[in-house]
């Protein structure tokens, strides 16, 4: 068999990800044809049938799903050889890709970035947000900042703090409503939907609260955000993010409260770089900062 070309598996992915073959088309700067030609390409040198046709667009076939992972794991080791490429070792200028949850990229880490940016103009930022934990070990990304400890090995990790998080309330949901004195259902809720890692995570930490909780149900954080800041009811929040907006009311004080371990994690072979060494230790400093401005 030979091996098929690397443009074929992103015509893969890309087929993968929109579901059809205009949409991977559009995705990667294609024609229609020329994405059908390599994936028909792809499949005669698999020997297997990758997608068939259904009312939706293009369904993956078990062959596909079997070979998305790897072809993931490919994509991702080309576009860490990419990033190693861009820049030399020992000159601050190339691309690091940093990854953090949601609410920790949009809430946190803009102003910590834009300080960077202004010191090491010539390095490149991508920031990839994602509430699973990348893979550093594969080059999903180069820089982790995570709130929990990582549990890779073969990584450079700095522990640098812990982050409060309280349940809060606008200004405006307790002018309408009052303060409540305890936690229980019929208070307007704002909480997880279907994430049963939070779950378990509260019921390890033995905090009363379930999802009958919430009258509000999202599994985004930065939609519960934005529901706490418009005054629909009272929600989880981190006291850095919370103390920013002086509309935001602790509420519930004894009732609630745990910490979030703030980590910034990246592969050790990286250290050999400046401009990973460098954005390591502006992200460290920066949430340094972040954690000291929380405490409540």
């Amino acid at each position: 068999m030979i091996t098929p070309d690397w443009d074929l598996y992103r015509a893969f992915l890309a087929v993968l990800d929109t579901g059809s073959l205009s949409g991977a088309a559009r995705a990667l700067g294609l024609t229609q044809p020329t994405v059908g030609r390599q994936i028909e390409a792809l499949e005669a040198s698999l020997g297997a049938v990758l997608f068939t046709r259904s009312p939706g667009g293009l369904r993956a076939t078990e062959a596909a799903l079997a070979l998305q992972p790897h072809a993931q794991a490919m994509a991702s080791a080309a576009e860490a050889l990419l990033r190693t490429a861009s820049g030399e070792a020992d000159q601050p200028r190339g691309v690091v890709r940093v990854t953090a949850s949601h609410i920790v990229g949009a809430e946190i880490l803009p102003p910590i970035l834009t300080r960077f940016h202004e010191a090491h103009p010539e390095v490149i930022i991508e920031l990839d947000l994602s509430d699973r934990q990348e893979d550093l070990l594969r080059r999903e990304a180069d820089i982790a900042v995570r709130m929990a400890r990582p549990t890779q090995g073969a990584l450079t990790a700095r522990r640098v703090g812990v982050a409060p998080v309280g349940l809060f309330a606008h200004r405006r949901y307790l002018e309408r409503h009052g303060t409540p004195e305890r936690l229980e259902p019929g208070l307007a809720g704002i909480g997880f939907d279907r994430n049963v890692q939070m779950l378990a995570a509260l019921r390890d930490l033995q905090l009363p609260l379930t999802r009958e909780h919430f009258a509000f149900r999202s599994d985004s954080d930065l939609a519960q955000l934005a529901a706490l800041r418009a005054g629909f009811g009272i929600g989880g929040c981190q006291y850095g993010i919370a103390r920013r907006d002086p509309d935001l009311i602790p509420v519930l004080t004894e009732a609630f409260r745990f910490d979030l371990e703030v980590w910034v994690a990246m592969h050790e072979d990286l250290k050999s770089s400046l401009r990973m060494r460098l954005m390591f230790d502006a992200l460290v400093d920066g949430m340094a900062e972040y954690v000291a401005e929380s405490r409540p």
